[in-house]
């Protein structure tokens, strides 16, 4: 068996010492750089890729941004050309990853910004990145209508100074179907107050006709 002398054993463990080191170095620096598909190679949005460090890896995805985060790079012009690329691609990514973003290449510059934002926010909590609400009536009421995309601002406006909020409340309270009755209205009989006055006056010429008819035939019996 042969002998490790002193010499050779401590310089063994130096460089075991500094290869562990480095290793642990480049583990860091991995999980502060965005890693690169080797795939990516000559992809101009890789020069817009200013603000935060990048390094190709052997990484499924196109664009490694977390543990559990990802990207896919499409361009328009290359999904008109293959248009099953972008199916075969997330199909590749299996469950690996919970967020999944595909870069759609309208612009290369704005392409590398959105990568560089959704790595400085990885560990970052939701609220920070949530619009603040303002709790007023206005504002609540602005951020309620305008979820319809035909309703703007100055339509809120109108409609809270034309109609009020108990008429707004109202209206988008009640039900969109009235209740129709299944049985008939009954007529009602018309008064003499409810008659035109023409109608009433004929009423009343037949009913004195009628009477006179009767005073005569009476007279006629006597006789």
């Amino acid at each position: 068996m042969p002998s490790i002398s002193p010499t050779s054993q401590g310089g063994e463990q130096s460089v075991g010492t500094a290869s562990a080191l480095a290793s642990s170095s480049q583990s860091i620096q991995s999980r502060n750089a965005i890693l690169v598909s080797h795939s990516q190679k000559g992809n101009p949005l890789l020069k817009h890729i200013r603000n935060m460090r990048w390094a190709f890896a052997d990484v499924v995805c196109g664009y490694l941004l977390g543990q559990n985060s990802c990207a896919l790079y499409l361009s328009l012009r290359y999904h008109l050309l293959h248009p099953d690329y972008l199916y075969y691609r997330i199909r590749e990514l299996q469950k690996n990853f919970m967020l999944r973003f595909v870069l759609c290449h309208v612009d290369v510059e704005e392409c590398g910004c959105y990568l560089e934002t959704i790595k400085v926010y990885e560990n970052k909590p939701a609220d920070l990145i949530q619009g603040q609400l303002d709790t007023d009536y206005l504002s609540q009421l602005t951020h309620a209508l305008t979820s319809v995309w035909s309703v703007n601002k100055t339509d809120v406006v109108t409609l809270e100074s034309t109609f009020g909020v108990k008429c707004l409340y109202d209206t988008f309270h009640e039900p969109f179907k009235r209740v129709v009755s299944h049985h008939p209205p009954i007529p009602e009989t018309p008064s003499l107050k409810d008659v035109e006055p023409s109608s009433v006056n004929e009423v009343t010429k037949v009913k004195k006709d009628t009477e006179e008819r009767k005073q005569n035939v009476g007279r006629k019996n006597r006789n």
